[in-house]
């Protein structure tokens, strides 16, 4: 991948072609092509100041520098398009290019304000939906994509990001608030997805198929003479080849993951985040560039991450969001995870752990089921019930990663400290088999308890990456995620402009790095009982430590949040009130 380079004085320059573990934190220019445009040639010749289209590259790296980046990406110059290999590689990785870029800046030149008052969107925003830019193919993937999406003005004038205007986009578009809000595609049908571009353009015919790829997480050559209807074909045969993966399961091999499944890590992982209001990309992305997450990712010999803080910081969701960019960027690879919570009986040993983990991994590699039905065959459903559960799973596990046949492998394990049943057999777990397969990477996430640090030590190679070190950037993804829950507050309760500001600044003030306290005060404020003109009032009444916030959980109706903010505090103690003493 080809960057532009911004130095402090404002020139800007090409840099090499980068290999992958070598890119920088970037911003990437989304826009629609017109007169002028500065190609790949007319940088290498130092003729592109000349022409209309570098007034874009201009504001792009200007507005990266603003934002703290010294690299950028535009299509237009980054890649040379003379050479086909090049070309062909760059639309199937452009996809990823959007996704992996830290800001994204949409620039329409065809909406103009030059009134002072932006947020006075009647004078903007009609322009705003008219826009070429709805109208273009390649624009789709640009749009859903990145992290962050920020719109600007044919003046430079920030108009807003993808939150705060998805439900103008989502009417110009007919694109699900779930799309926009980053939900995983592979959630959308074929169909679902297929229809996102039918009142798009583009200008050649092919590029209607081939703007699709990443939608798909397909790639395929390019053959530009080979026309619309055959580059469609093409697309479909290759995503019903992708989504057929391996041959079902007989009847017995059903049956044998029925007894096997106690729960789906899947269905717990939907759950959790729809209990705390959806996974925000901007509150996790942070930790993509984050130095020992890369290490553990990019170093062959680093095969254990564990991801640690104070309870409340986010760490749940933080390996949600780990999930999902590990789906996206090795599709190829095999991800299993496991969600331990200490109030459910059901997902709160160690065997319910192993189990979760095996179902998962033969689910997608089905193969893998032998390892099972060896044991399974001979005993039944007594397999995974006894008194010799654990010895019989940890041998079929150990089976499992030794098996050659095995892909790369990813195992998460989120609150290993609320495994309230055999946790120190879970821990053997971990860091006996984090060393045994070259293939298999392990993150697990947990308190900051002295019992699990000790243990997790015993590996020779692992990475650490602690909230608390990470203050900064976790304060960060804090402030996004109210920002998030005040707009949608402000939707629902009607805020004028200085009640949203004031709440705002109320949280963020008040959260301490803590999205938990953040996401129970939010709560309680969309009772509908808390009226509009009673909200800062209201507001100022709840106590700033989680251990005083028993009282507002105790009044939520919702038994997650209750259950959620009773794990802050230590196993030997329990909430009694506004006396309690901190912990």
């Amino acid at each position: 991948m080809r960057l532009l380079e911004r130095d402090d004085t404002g020139e800007v320059r090409l840099t090499e072609d980068l290999p992958k573990n070598k890119i920088p934190p970037y911003a990437i220019l989304s826009h629609t092509w017109g007169d002028g445009e500065v190609l790949f040639r007319d940088l290498m010749d130092a003729t592109g100041k000349n022409k209309a289209g570098y007034a874009k590259i201009r504001f792009c790296g200007d507005q990266a520098w603003r934002d703290g980046l010294r690299f950028f990406w535009v299509d237009t110059c980054c890649i040379d398009k003379s050479n086909s290999v090049e070309l062909q590689e760059a639309i199937n990785s452009m996809f990823r290019w959007y996704r992996n870029a830290t800001k994204c800046y949409t620039y329409l030149m065809d909406v103009s304000i030059t009134s002072p008052d932006v947020n006075d969107k009647s004078i903007w925003e009609p322009a705003f939906r008219a826009s070429r830019w709805f109208t273009r193919g390649w624009t789709l993937q640009e749009l859903i994509a990145p992290t962050s999406v920020e719109f600007f003005s044919r003046e430079e004038v920030h108009l807003g990001d993808r939150t705060a205007l998805e439900q103008v986009i989502h009417d110009v578009t007919g694109i699900p608030l779930k799309v926009l809000q980053g939900g995983l595609l592979s959630d959308f049908s074929i169909d679902d997805r297929m229809a996102w571009i039918e009142k798009r353009t583009t200008t050649r015919e092919e590029d209607m198929a081939y703007s699709l790829f990443g939608i798909f997480d397909v790639q395929l050559p390019l053959i530009y003479s080979e026309g619309k209807q055959k580059a469609f074909r093409r697309l479909r045969e290759e995503i019903n080849k992708a989504s057929k993966g391996e041959q079902p399961f007989d009847e017995a091999e059903v049956r044998c993951l029925a007894d096997l499944c106690i729960t789906d890590p899947r269905h717990d992982k939907k759950r959790i985040e729809t209990a705390k209001g959806g996974l925000l990309k901007d509150s996790y992305r942070w930790v993509l560039r984050n130095a020992q997450f890369q290490q553990w990712r990019d170093d062959e010999d680093n095969r254990l991450l564990w991801i640690k803080g104070d309870p409340g910081k986010g760490k749940t969701m933080l390996l949600c969001g780990i999930i999902d960019e590990l789906k996206m960027s090795a599709p190829s690879c095999l991800l299993s995870f496991f969600f331990c919570q200490a109030t459910d009986s059901r997902i709160n040993n160690a065997t319910a752990v192993l189990r979760g983990l095996i179902y998962l991994l033969i689910s997608q590699q089905p193969a893998l089921i032998s390892h099972v039905r060896k044991q399974y065959d001979l005993t039944g459903r007594s397999t995974f019930e006894g008194t010799n559960t654990w010895v019989v799973l940890y041998e079929i596990f150990t089976a499992i990663l030794q098996d050659p046949v095995l892909k790369t492998t990813y195992l998460i394990i989120d609150a290993l400290d609320e495994c309230v049943t055999d946790l120190p057999r879970l821990l053997d777990l971990v860091t006996q088999m984090s060393c045994a397969s070259s293939r298999v990477k392990w993150i697990v996430s947990s308190r900051n308890w002295l019992q699990i640090e000790e243990q997790l030590a015993m590996v020779a190679q692992n990475a650490r990456l602690s909230l608390e070190l990470n203050a900064k950037s976790v304060a960060a993804a804090v402030n996004t995620y109210i920002d998030y829950k005040v707009f949608h507050l402000s939707h629902q309760k009607k805020y004028d402009i200085e009640t949203k500001a004031t709440v705002v600044a109320y949280l963020s003030s008040k959260a301490n790095g803590t999205f938990l306290w953040v996401a129970l005060v939010c709560q309680a404020l969309e009772d509908p009982d808390v009226q509009d003109w009673d909200t800062l009032e209201t507001l100022h009444t709840f106590p700033t430590g989680m251990i005083y916030m028993q009282e507002w959980c105790i009044k939520l109706k919702d038994p997650e949040m209750h259950l959620s903010a009773s794990t802050f505090l230590p196993p030997s103690q329990s909430f009694t009130g506004p006396s309690a003493s901190r912990s």
